[in-house]
C-alpha cells in the first residue's frame, strides 16, 4: 500500500501546463482583447457616422483600424494562445 501511495504523490506533482504556460495565456487574452477593442466603436447617430458631418466622405465605420490593424491583432492573439498552449519548456523535456 505505501508503494501506491508515494506512486500517487509523484504523479500529483506533473501539471499539464507550467507557471509560464498560464501567464502566457492571459497575454494572448490582453491581446485579443485589445483586438476587439479595436475592432468595437461606431457612429450612434447620422450626424457622427460620416467625419465632419460631410456624407461625401468615407464613413468611420469602414476605416483603416476596423477593417484592417483589428483583425490582424485578433488574428495574431488567437495564434499566440495556440503558441501559449503547445510551449513546454526544455527543463520540463529532460524530467520526463
Amino acid at each position: 500500500m505505501k508503494l501506491f501511495s508515494n506512486l500517487q504523490i509523484e504523479e500529483d506533482k506533473h501539471y499539464t501546463f507550467s507557471r509560464t504556460n498560464y501567464i502566457l495565456i492571459a497575454v494572448g487574452v490582453v491581446i485579443l482583447l485589445i483586438g476587439f477593442i479595436l475592432l468595437s466603436g461606431g457612429a450612434s447617430s447620422p450626424e457622427e457616422f460620416y467625419p465632419n458631418g460631410d456624407a461625401t466622405q468615407t464613413p468611420e465605420i469602414f476605416n483603416f483600424r476596423r477593417l484592417t490593424l483589428a483583425p490582424i491583432v485578433i488574428l495574431f492573439g488567437f495564434f499566440f494562445e495556440i503558441f501559449a498552449i503547445l510551449w513546454s519548456s526544455n527543463s520540463k523535456k529532460e524530467n520526463n
